[in-house]
């Protein structure tokens, strides 16, 4: 499926930076926030099937990738800043209220959302990271490193220039790495790990598929993936995962606070992330943080990127939630 024609792409002046992002429909506002390593692109399925049933629809490119502003600075992106950016597209966009769908770290943005402006979200839906409440006693990175799992994914992504280098070095292949390999169609034994061996890398041990790609996704996807980072470079990206202690510190006021607007989750069974003893814990643990959690949407066989590779079963799941909880 080539990208629909009829999505109108354009720049916005919102919280000092520009986003850039994809619009199409009329009706309620329902904002979708990529996570990493994507783009608006990555909503490509979604965008038209959802102002079809009614929605005005936007999809930025958050704040660090694709056409949008890629501040160098670490401390651009806190969790305040990239909640703060959504707030400030809504008031741009000339809305009062919305819809929020996230995917991966725009999951986590999604859930922030809802949790601090939960009279500007009305409803969260959030696909692949489920709500992770705040830690009473220690941020992330030091509760892993008390765990003894200093080769979890996130401290080497914390490792500025050296996970950038990795990933520039041969942007189209990367992508092609990680995109399959971290879907259901990756073979058995050979799903991304997300550990990272002293030493190595993030990609380490992840075959280039070259051009045997799943029916999912193109040589056109992965280029224009490519054309964005060659664009922004990693480096936003990675400081999203630079902020993650500092993130608790901001959030200290949040403590014990639960989602309060109607809520949805979507995953795949063979997501990594979901599958994590971290993360079937988070999964188990939202029933209580979520009380208006409509249900949890396990779809067999998808991998992390879901709304990608399993379409018409996520429009279907946003669809029905939507329908329910925030009427076109």
């Amino acid at each position: 499926m080539q990208i629909d024609p009829k999505i109108n792409w354009r720049d916005i002046s919102a919280n000092g930076i520009t986003l850039h992002v994809a619009e199409m429909g009329q009706g309620p506002l329902v904002l979708l926030c990529h996570g990493w390593p994507e783009m608006a692109y990555s909503w490509r399925h979604q965008i038209p099937a959802l102002a079809a049933a009614g929605y005005r629809v936007v999809a930025p490119d958050m704040r660090g990738y694709g056409r949008s502003s890629a501040p160098a600075a670490i401390d651009d992106y806190a969790i305040t800043d990239l909640v703060g950016d959504m707030v400030a597209l809504v008031a741009a966009l000339g809305e009062t209220r919305a819809a929020v769908v996230g995917h991966d770290w725009g999951a986590m943005v999604a859930w922030s959302c809802a949790l601090m402006r939960p009279d500007l979200f009305q409803a969260v839906a959030g696909l692949s990271v489920p709500f992770r409440a705040r830690h009473p006693s220690a941020p992330p990175l030091a509760l892993l490193r008390a765990d003894g799992r200093e080769d979890f994914y996130w401290f080497y992504f914390n490792r500025e220039g050296v996970a950038e280098a990795e990933f520039e070095r041969d942007i189209p292949a990367a992508m092609r790495r990680v995109l399959v390999s971290g879907s259901g169609d990756a073979p058995e034994g050979r799903a991304l790990g997300l550990m990272v061996q002293p030493g190595g890398g993030f990609l380490d041990g992840v075959e280039d598929p070259g051009a045997a790609l799943p029916a999912w996704l193109s040589a056109a996807d992965i280029e224009a993936y490519a054309e964005g980072f060659r664009r922004s470079g990693f480096r936003g990206g990675f400081n999203w995962y630079r902020n993650l202690d500092r993130n608790w510190v901001l959030t200290a006021p949040l403590q014990g606070a639960k989602i309060q607007p109607p809520a949805l989750f979507v995953a795949g069974t063979r997501d990594g992330v979901i599958a994590s003893k971290m993360g079937r814990k988070h999964q188990e643990q939202m029933d209580a943080w979520v009380p208006q959690l409509r249900a949890k949407v396990l779809i067999d066989g998808g991998g992390h990127w879901i709304q990608q590779e399993r379409p018409a079963e996520v429009n279907a799941a946003l669809q029905r939630f939507l329908a329910a909880d925030y009427a076109a």
